[in-house]
């Protein structure tokens, strides 16, 4: 359970918040995540995550195409299974759906922190030794939990 765990970076001062100050819903879903602008260990650059946003913005909007369902509400419960900065979920935010975004547990970087300071959902998950459950009770559980936590 350690390795899941990532701490908050130190700060210089007692009335400085570890982390950042995050900015409030919907603001922090495009406003750069303290651990992104911060200088850090794990090589998240700005570049790379301004990249990630334009990236499943321009999916998303081609996908609308394809899938007309999308914006219907057909689909509710969408999985991102290596979510990275958390850009699908947030492209995905004007849709009727809710994103689980997983980051794989063996992950080089542990962009999980980088999707709570966006304000979404996450979890690691090793693909390889379980499967994830997908009823829609889990989802629902999750998304209530969300809903309390924002």
């Amino acid at each position: 359970m350690t390795a899941c765990i990532f701490p908050l970076p130190d700060v210089k001062d007692v009335h400085e918040e570890s982390g950042g100050v995050l900015e409030k819903w919907p603001m922090r879903l495009e406003t750069v995540p303290p651990r992104v602008g911060n200088e850090n260990d794990d090589g998240f650059t700005l570049k790379a995550y301004i990249k990630d946003n334009q990236r499943w913005k321009r999916r998303v909007s081609d996908y609308e195409i394809m899938l007309k369902s999308i914006s219907s509400g057909k689909y509710r419960n969408v999985m991102d299974m290596n979510a990275g900065f958390g850009g699908f979920a947030a492209a995905m935010v004007k849709y009727p759906v809710w994103v689980m975004n997983v980051v794989p547990f063996d992950a080089k970087s542990s962009n999980l922190g980088i999707i709570y300071e966006r304000g979404l959902i996450g979890t690691y998950m090793d693909w390889c030794a379980h499967s994830f459950p997908n009823s829609p009770f889990f989802f629902n559980l999750h998304k209530l939990l969300a809903k309390m936590i924002l």
